[in-house]
């Protein structure tokens, strides 16, 4: 599917470090020319073709306008979001129902417009006459946690628990936010019950009506006659809470995990939001990371490295036996096939691998006895390197420019 996608920021016309401000003015740019309101009497092909911009320009700014999805776009491309790429399977209707966030979020709440010829309206609650006041429904925050990973705890995975301070669910009403389980309420006197308000102001735009959410009863058009008395008729308090978070295999430095449905509790009974726990791998005293590939340097005397021989090298999972030919250089590389990190699920199959860059410990104090059979050696033909020699190993050393 991804195949047939534009780049996000190819769609919108701004640059991979576009602001926030300038990636909001050019979706509303787009929003405003491709809207199915404003194609008027176009032929059914210009209206389909507007239609699938629209679409496109929702989707490109659904991603980059948020910072974690954008993150993991920019990381990954559209693997990383997979689950925002669909809007151009959704119907129109679909389309403005969930549009209703983005463009609060662009023009400060619900929004109409005149003066487009026969206008669009309704951003809160649909446009152009596509479905009518919405109350607001209830969101807890997100909360941020940041875990530390060892290497090794990257390659299997693991379980974290942490004792949150957030929002909960009140102990005493249960999240009704009524006093004794008294249902009682009455209808909002600032937003007459409708859940929101609306202002009008004058714009480039023409006449602009913003709806927002009615700041008394937030958006539910109804007051609590007998509020509780701890969460004063809010229905959450705040408390502690443990969560567990599960890590999995093959995540790297940078990375977040989203923990769905434990961030803050929303009011009234709201949707609980969401926990994103940001990835920090600790450096390894053994190795180096490089994707899910894994260095390690190993350190051989000048005799095994001469007559060869067996070593044990370290891998994430215990140590392996390998063999070391006669005559191995410095900067000789083996590869352990599959003992790397593992490819995080969606990204890969089976595991990377450990490279093993080979280097030999050249003695700094000798004995006497040692220097004088090092004499010995000096003068000896299989000593001295030969043309041959020097040519493979520059040809080596020159490969690392390469």
């Amino acid at each position: 599917m991804a195949d047939n996608k534009r780049d996000y920021y190819e769609v919108l016309g701004v640059s991979k470090t576009a602001t926030e401000q300038e990636i909001k003015a050019a979706y509303k740019k787009m929003a405003i020319k491709y809207h199915p309101d404003r194609q008027g009497d176009k032929s059914d092909a210009e209206k389909k073709e507007a239609e699938a911009k629209f679409k496109e320009a929702a989707e490109a700014y659904d991603v980059l306008h948020d910072p974690q999805k954008r993150q993991r776009y920019d990381q990954f491309g559209f693997a990383g979001v997979g689950g925002a790429g669909n809007y151009q399977n959704m119907s129109m209707d679909d389309i403005f129902s969930n549009l209703g966030d983005i463009f609060g979020d662009l023009f400060g709440g619900g929004a109409s417009f005149s003066g487009f010829g026969g206008g669009f309206s309704g951003f809160g609650g649909g446009f152009g006459g596509r479905g009518g006041a919405r109350k607001a429904q209830h969101r807890g925050g997100d909360l941020r946690l940041k875990v530390r990973l060892t290497l090794k705890e990257c390659a299997t995975g693991v379980t974290k628990k942490f004792k949150v301070r957030k929002k909960i669910t009140c102990s005493h009403c249960h999240g009704s936010g009524a006093e004794n389980g008294s249902g009682d309420t009455q209808t909002c006197s600032t937003c007459h019950g409708t859940g929101y308000v609306i202002r009008s102001q004058r714009s480039v735009f023409g006449m602009m009506q913003t709806q927002n959410v009615c700041p008394d009863c937030q958006g539910e058009g109804t007051i609590i006659k007998n509020k509780c008395h701890l969460c004063g008729g809010t229905g959450v308090q705040t408390g502690d809470e443990v969560v567990e978070v599960k890590i999995p295999a093959g995540v790297q430095d940078g990375m977040v995990v989203n923990v769905p449905g434990k961030g803050d509790a929303a009011i009234h009974g709201g949707v609980p939001g969401d926990i994103q726990v940001f990835i920090e791998v600790e450096q390894d005293k053994d190795f180096i990371r490089q994707d899910n590939d894994i260095i390690y340097n190993l350190l051989i005397d000048v005799p095994t490295a001469v007559l060869g021989g067996s070593v044990e090298v370290p891998t994430l999972d215990g140590k392996v036996k390998v063999k070391i030919d006669p005559g191995t250089q410095p900067g000789k590389v083996l590869r352990l096939r599959g003992k790397g990190l593992p490819f995080l699920k969606g990204y890969g199959y089976g595991n990377g691998d450990e490279i093993v860059n080979v280097s030999v410990y050249i003695p700094e104090t000798l004995s006497r006895e040692e220097k004088e059979a090092f004499e010995k050696m000096r003068t000896s033909d299989n000593i001295l390197p030969n043309q041959s020699a020097k040519s493979r190993i520059f040809n080596r050393f020159k490969q690392m420019f390469e």
